[in-house]
């Protein structure tokens, strides 16, 4: 089993949307490996539940911001906030 200290981590509300995504894949890489100590393990669980979170309010942000073309007769009336799901 690998036990190493991990280095100084970023904030998660300092990271993009995309860096934050990259930090939690590899975390998952490292947790389905099962090369990491019961404390790493525990460490790296709990980081990635952050950038999760991060991760789900970064998309949220996004989602309110996204606006759809109303298309009316004559082409592009307006705008009007996407709905999904």
């Amino acid at each position: 089993m690998l036990s190493a200290s991990p280095p100084a981590q970023i904030p998660a509300a300092e990271l993009s949307f995309e860096a934050a995504l990259r930090e939690l894949e590899a975390i998952v890489i490292k947790l389905e490996q099962g090369d990491v100590d019961l404390e790493d393990s525990i460490a790296l669980y709990e980081r990635g539940q952050v950038l999760k979170v991060h991760c789900e309010q970064k998309l949220k942000s996004a989602e309110s911001r996204l606006e759809r073309i109303v298309q009316g007769p004559k082409g592009a009336e307006g705008v009007e906030p996407l709905k999904l799901g």
